[in-house]
């Protein structure tokens, strides 16, 4: 397949290095976009309206973009990369985002620069997937096994994009273990609070200076729910819809689509 790899880490990461090579050692044409620089959190924010962009060339077939990651597959698909361009009728066979460092769980997707990655692929029509490797213990020891799980998600691609509907995006979190997932858990966005601190500071300047203070996240892990899968050491699929819908329709899109 001829497949568009970003990531919202940036692209020194090695989740999306691995994942590179892991798609590539199999066969699969490897276009890499992906920031400059760490983007995370950023969510579908978009640089149109901020001048010149700089697409630089650091690989075969690999590039780094000083931009968010909807801007890399927007760019990707719109000329930055002609063999990709959707106007000269050559979009990539698939958009896949990853593999993220932590997890985009529940309403982790709002946030998250590489969910929205993955939507804008599927807002221009072509199957996507975010793929993301959650903490666990092993991540909060330094311990990420960016080996397993770039060769678990390249070896069941397909298997992954079989979730693709239109209208939508396939978002996938792993468990951060030596071995691979036990198997795929289509499931539904879990609950998810955020309880993070502001430290507020009154400088002499006669300004108020704010800075956060992330703090652990509290979630509930109900039985079909992609946290549940998580912890019980197997890989989340949840089609996301791409597009608002009314409050009264949630239910309906939370558990079909």
């Amino acid at each position: 397949m001829r497949l568009l790899l970003t990531n919202d880490d940036g692209f020194q990461s090695p989740g999306i290095t691995v994942l590179a090579d892991a798609l590539r050692g199999l066969g699969h044409r490897v276009f890499m976009v992906a920031p400059a620089a760490d983007n995370s959190g950023v969510s579908h924010s978009i640089s149109f309206f901020k001048g010149l962009l700089k697409l630089a060339e650091i690989g075969s077939d690999s590039y780094s973009l000083d931009g968010t990651p909807a801007d890399c597959v927007a760019v990707a698909l719109r000329g930055g990369i002609p063999e990709l361009s959707m106007e000269g009728g050559l979009p990539p066979d698939a958009v896949v985002s990853g593999i993220n460092q932590g997890a985009n769980l529940g309403t982790d997707i709002v946030y998250s620069g590489t969910a929205a990655a993955a939507r804008q692929g599927a807002l221009c029509g072509i199957k996507s997937l975010a793929l993301s490797l959650v903490q666990g213990s092993a991540g909060r020891n330094g311990i990420w096994n960016w080996e397993t799980a770039a060769a678990f998600a390249a070896e069941r691609l397909e298997e992954m994009l079989g979730f693709w509907k239109p209208d939508t995006f396939v978002n996938v979190n792993m468990p951060n273990r030596g071995e691979p997932p036990l198997g795929f858990v289509r499931s539904f966005p879990s609950w998810r609070q955020y309880a993070d601190k502001i430290e507020v500071y009154d400088a002499p300047d006669g300004n108020r200076y704010c800075i956060a203070h992330p703090e652990r996240v509290a979630s509930k892990p109900e039985p079909g729910s992609d946290w549940k899968a998580v912890e019980e050491n197997s890989a989340s699929v949840s089609g996301v819809y791409i597009h608002p819908v009314l409050h009264e329709d949630v239910g309906h899109y939370r558990y079909t689509v």
